[in-house]
């Protein structure tokens, strides 16, 4: 199967091959046709599995028929990054048809995007504040919103966007295309697809969990010994490059600084830098120029790498979605990957969902010749499941240190 039967406009065909596109991804085999029929979708998918551009390119197709100048296609996203990523794809993509594209998200100044629209776009891709902002003071229009997108809703409601997302569809014509983008299914999402959707059509790939591709561990560790154990973990291989999380903004900051003194190229991602300082992480992340990026949930959305070799979790995720939001940050489209979990005591409860949820229970594992401290019994706080003794992960000592 390739790009070709669906038939693009021959320009938009001239940026699908620019991009290097020659088979689609199954969410896109699936949801491309749908789309292009003008009908409204739930698109089930997890990260790394080549939506952008599902929804894009019929977008691009129907805006390459009609005005221009005015604000036809409205995307929203939770982050900047993500809004950045999904702008940055569609410029190349509609790049002999001249749609114009701009973002819309805080963090920066207004004169650009104000500039922007005055000169007239077709594609707005924002997140909830700034463009109500916008809305609010009279200067973006959208009462000629022919498709709206909401891209990761999950994420937009775990980040407390539910009333914003509700102010903005009362802001487009009701009359509209919607598609609707989420790697979960929680409650209050399904109920926000139900109100929203039209006799949609329900495109899943796989099942709402971490990738097949990805395996999975549990490292029992004292919470005063977690910096030690990944130094020293990281230590024993030559990685691809790593994802560590952690829950808070200053954690992030605060490892970040203690990696780069142990000799790693490290940088935070968190929501305190500015826009330039992030995507300068982001970047230099993306070209190897830093290995290893520590970052908190909601900072991490959007980032767009596909060679994350390893993804650590050295703080517990609080929820079973952000599990599954950070481990999808590897093993993508298809690569394998290794997800790395740090196990305080209290994190009992959280381990026993994730094992419910992978239908299997976490290999616990214990790095040799570390030191642990004295009185720290993993057995007793996270018993092993089988006969097998602990072991060096695959990757950290236990195969070849190979480059992913």
């Amino acid at each position: 199967m390739s790009f070709e039967r669906f038939s693009f406009d021959r320009r938009i065909a001239a940026g699908v091959k620019s991009m290097g596109y020659t088979t689609p991804t199954p969410i896109q085999a699936k949801a491309i046709p749908v789309v292009l029929q003008g009908r409204d979708m739930l698109g089930l998918a997890q990260t790394g599995t080549g939506k952008t551009a599902a929804f894009v390119l019929p977008i691009l197709q129907r805006l390459s028929q009609g005005p221009r100048g005015k604000v036809r296609a409205l995307i929203v996203a939770p982050t900047r990054e993500l809004a950045e990523q999904i702008h940055q794809e569609t410029s190349k993509l509609a790049g002999d048809t001249k749609i114009r594209s701009v973002t819309i998200y805080g963090g920066v100044g207004k004169g650009p995007q104000l500039a922007a629209l005055k000169r007239g776009v077709e594609i707005v891709v924002a997140c909830p504040g700034r463009l109500l902002d916008h809305v609010d003071a009279g200067t973006l229009d959208l009462s000629n919103v022919e498709v709206l997108v909401l891209d990761e809703a999950d994420r937009m409601c775990d980040m407390g966007f539910l009333p914003d997302i509700k102010r903005i569809i009362r802001q487009v014509p009701e009359k509209r295309q919607t598609l609707f983008f989420s790697a979960t299914m929680p409650k209050d999402i399904r109920a926000l697809a139900d109100k929203i959707l039209t006799s949609p059509e329900t495109v899943q790939i796989g099942i709402i969990e971490p990738a097949k591709t990805v395996s999975h561990a549990l490292y029992p560790v004292p919470e005063d010994r977690r910096k030690e154990l990944l130094a020293a973990m990281l230590q024993r291989t030559a990685t691809g490059r790593v994802l560590i999380f952690t829950r808070t903004k200053h954690r992030a900051r605060s490892l970040a600084i203690y990696m780069q003194k142990n000799g790693h190229r490290a940088a935070a991602l968190q929501g305190n830098m500015s826009q330039s300082q992030r995507q300068e992480a982001i970047n230099g992340f993306r070209k190897g120029k830093i290995d290893v990026l520590v970052a908190t949930d909601i900072a991490a959305r959007g980032i767009d790498v596909s060679q994350i070799s390893h993804v650590v979790n050295f703080d517990m995720p609080d929820t079973m979605d952000a599990y599954t939001h950070r481990i999808g940050r590897t093993g993508r489209i298809g690569s394998s990957g290794e997800a790395f979990t740090f196990a305080i005591r209290g994190d009992g409860l959280m381990v026993k969902q994730i094992e419910k949820t992978l239908g299997t229970r976490l290999e616990r594992r214990r790095l040799p010749e570390f030191e642990y401290g004295s009185g720290f019994d993993p057995e007793r706080q996270f018993p092993q499941t089988s006969s097998k003794s602990s072991s060096l992960p695959r990757s950290f000592g236990g195969r070849s240190n190979r480059h992913r």
